[in-house]
């Protein structure tokens, strides 16, 4: 299976479908009529899915097991088929796209059996899925190539070429991964007023993000929070807590991590960890969904 640990839980849904098209109206005749020899064919085949969620995982060798928090089976019945439609809730890690169309082809296998004594020319059709939501998937659509980002590493190390940044060129490929534009990177000490200058340089050049990283922790030269107090005219507390919360869940020292969010006018500020993991997972924990806000900003400007 692969890893999904760096995952964020959401909401996520899917909707699927599977066509089981008969041979003589009788047989649709005999379905709706509930005459059929082995049973109520709809029940029957409903119950079957149901169990079929649950056990995806058994069957499915690199699929996930996860909650499943909702199943609801529907049909559509027409005059030469019955179309059936599975739709699939959890909260957690990764989708249930294959959940739903594994219930959805148990469902119509089932069907098929209980059918098959009275008509010989029963098919199963089109198992597919029509609807998927939850996961980054859900903002794949949304180009935010037009930003401007900019990283800035704060370290004392580092700038006197002592030390090699991988926190900062780790959030720089995440960065390039969503297609954002990056048009700064740079490197300065954990001095308050340095640090601050340049954030303030930053948003004079019409950057929409800023990250920083490093200087967010407890020793005497973690300063980056200090230097961003002034300046940050409105806190988003919610991303912090994201951020802790995602970190605490793989690292107990999470807790003790300083980082900071918050918007310099049109400029959205992100002080993170200085460690590479710590920036590996706080830009897990909260991107690309943070974008959502300059979609926000954006709606406010035309307003």
């Amino acid at each position: 299976m692969i890893n999904i640990t760096h995952k964020n839980t959401t909401l996520r849904k899917a909707v699927a479908q599977a066509i089981v098209r008969v041979g003589s109206p009788e047989t649709i005749l005999a379905v709706k009529n509930r005459t059929v020899p082995k049973g109520d064919v709809l029940e029957m085949a409903k119950t079957a899915g149901l169990f079929a969620a649950k056990r995806t995982a058994d069957m499915i060798p690199d699929c996930h097991p996860l909650p499943v928090e909702f199943t609801a089976v529907r049909y559509e019945v027409g005059e030469m088929e019955i179309k059936i439609l599975v739709e699939i809730h959890t909260v957690y890690k990764t989708g249930v796209e294959v959940e739903a169309m594994h219930a959805a082809s148990v469902v119509a296998l089932t069907m098929y059996d209980m059918l098959k004594p009275i008509d010989k020319g029963i098919s199963i059709e089109q198992i597919k899925l029509l609807d998927k939501k939850g996961g980054k998937s859900d903002h794949s659509k949304t180009d935010f190539s037009g930003l401007n980002a900019a990283v800035m590493v704060c370290s004392d190390s580092i700038s006197s070429g002592k030390g090699e940044d991988k926190a900062g060129k780790a959030i720089l490929e995440k960065l390039e991964s969503l297609k954002l534009k990056v048009s700064d990177y740079l490197v300065v000490p954990d001095e308050v007023e340095l640090i601050r200058s340049q954030v303030r340089e930053k948003e004079e050049q019409g950057i929409d993000l800023l990250i920083l990283t490093g200087g967010t922790g407890l020793s005497p030269r973690d300063v980056t929070p200090e230097a961003l107090e002034s300046l940050i005219e409105r806190r988003i507390p919610g991303i912090e807590e994201a951020i802790r919360d995602y970190g605490q869940q793989r690292v107990p020292t999470a807790m003790l991590s300083r980082s900071v969010s918050g918007m310099i006018k049109n400029m959205l500020v992100l002080a993170l960890p200085g460690s590479t993991a710590g920036a590996k997972e706080s830009m897990d924990a909260i991107f690309p969904a943070v974008l959502h806000l300059f979609k926000v900003l954006e709606g406010k400007r035309h307003d």
